[in-house]
């Protein structure tokens, strides 16, 4: 057996289920990675039209002003400003008809926005689960691998009568370097679920109490006139 144990010739001469288990790993990490980066700016993003949005809404301007803008075809709406063009919208509607009462008129509001909000929340969740499955296999799969490669090890030292730590430590140490694959692809995806979840809760947190501030604004409306 080859005594080089650098670990690219222990990848290159590991058995091919420790090298699948390597492949399935590093093609975990890798997707994880991409996922945590495109997850990093995409929260960094709605934190930032919720600021700007709410920096608006609260600067005095009129709210069919608002709304107007937000609805043209020039502008994107995004998070919030979704929330918001939901609502507002339902709101219009249920005024136009004349006959409904000011309660329905907000609480059909409320509705919209409510399924704005459940749009918006899944949209920014739907990366979260793989992270969070990453972080909880990832170990046991490199487990798997290094369970196997040490199973061989010893199958292999059993057919040698003169066995030695040398003829067993390149099979051992092959073996665990999928764990240590697994470690490195679950730990990152551990650490960015956990993040990207608080933060996503934090969001959903000021997503809820606009919708509720913006709710008490609309029953004002709707009863003053």
């Amino acid at each position: 057996m080859n005594t080089d144990l650098s670990i690219l010739t222990l990848v290159k001469e590991a058995s091919f289920v420790v090298q699948f288990v390597m492949f399935i790993l590093l093609s975990a990490s890798i997707a994880s990675w991409t996922f945590i980066f495109s997850k990093r700016k995409e929260l960094k993003q709605a934190i930032e039209i919720t600021d700007d949005f709410e920096d608006e809404f609260w600067s005095g301007v009129g709210l069919a002003e608002l709304y107007k803008k937000m609805s043209s075809d020039r502008f994107e709406p995004e998070g919030i400003e979704k929330i918001f063009l939901a609502g507002y919208r339902e709101f219009a509607r249920m005024r136009q008809k004349g006959d409904v009462e000011p309660v329905v008129q907000v609480e059909s509001a409320q509705r919209a926005m409510r399924i704005e909000l459940a749009r918006e929340l899944d949209r920014l969740d739907e990366t979260l689960p793989f992270l969070a499955t990453v972080g909880s296999t990832s170990p046991y799969i490199g487990l798997f691998g290094t369970v196997w490669g040490i199973m061989n090890s010893f199958r292999a030292l059993g057919e040698i009568k003169n066995a030695t730590l040398a003829n067993v430590a390149p099979g051992i140490s092959e073996a665990l370097i999928a764990t240590a694959i697994g470690l490195f692809a679950a730990i990152p995806a551990v650490i960015a679920y956990n993040r990207f979840s608080t933060r996503l809760d934090r969001l959903a947190g000021r997503y809820e109490l606009f919708i509720d501030e913006f709710v008490v604004l609309l029953q004002r409306q709707a009863h003053s006139k």
